[in-house]
């Protein structure tokens, strides 16, 4: 029985893992910001090309960070309101710092530095983390969660034929399906012709004058037998 045995461990150990996973992490994170002289820049930012086993172990990991970004934000949002834009060492600035202002923002913004460095810890990479926590964090605060997703390729890895998956943030490069569903069918109420009763009475005379004529014909025929006799 697997007990307390979670997750795949992709024949490697602990700390085979624990490396492996920040490499992919930074690779993707990092892959966001793509400078156009770099001859190794990837083709499409924001996406990387992987297993599948890995990448859906890869995937929790990195939604994680970016749940971290965005708390951060928020944070760092909230400090904002105390702090300064004078110039450090100035006498303004000084002045601020000897403010209840500057124990306000302090205490506001110690949650955001917090969660940076775990996330530093995590990634072990600066540029990285200036990716997390200035662009996706900004790219994802109005998402609650799935900021990843993970799409199997048809071709499988030259060598092991392994099959491969890429995965890659949301948000761009969406496929979007609008199902148009046709209009409803309005039955409209015919109105009520004013020439109804008019015919109505006309039938009924009609047929009135049908029953006398036939009275009329059946007293004739009587009276011709009647002769005949």
């Amino acid at each position: 029985m697997r007990h307390r045995m979670r997750g795949r461990k992709l024949g490697r150990n602990a700390t085979h893992r624990k490396a492996m996973f920040r490499n992919m992490a930074c690779s993707l994170i990092s892959s966001v910001r793509v400078d156009e002289d770099d001859p190794q820049a990837p083709q499409v930012p924001g996406r990387i090309v992987t297993t599948v086993p890995k990448a859906k172990e890869l995937r929790p990991y990195v939604e994680k960070l970016i749940t971290m970004a965005r708390k951060a934000r928020v944070h760092a949002e909230r400090a904002r309101e105390f702090g300064t834009t004078a110039e450090r060492d100035s006498d303004a600035w000084r002045t601020w710092r000897e403010s209840d202002k500057w124990a306000q923002w302090a205490a506001a913004t110690a949650p955001a530095l917090a969660l940076r460095r775990r996330a530093f810890q995590l990634l072990r990479s600066n540029e990285a983390v200036d990716v997390l926590f200035d662009e996706l964090a900004e790219r994802f605060e109005d998402r609650p969660g799935g900021y990843t997703r993970i799409v199997r390729l048809a071709k499988r890895r030259l060598g092991d034929a392994g099959e491969q998956a890429l995965i890659e943030f949301v948000g761009e490069r969406d496929r979007t399906r609008t199902r148009q569903r046709s209009a409803p069918l309005v039955v409209e109420d015919e109105p009520e012709s004013d020439a109804t009763p008019a015919a109505a009475d006309e039938t009924e005379t009609a047929e009135a004058e049908d029953a006398a004529a036939s009275e009329t014909e059946g007293g004739a025929s009587d009276e011709e037998k009647s002769e005949q006799q």
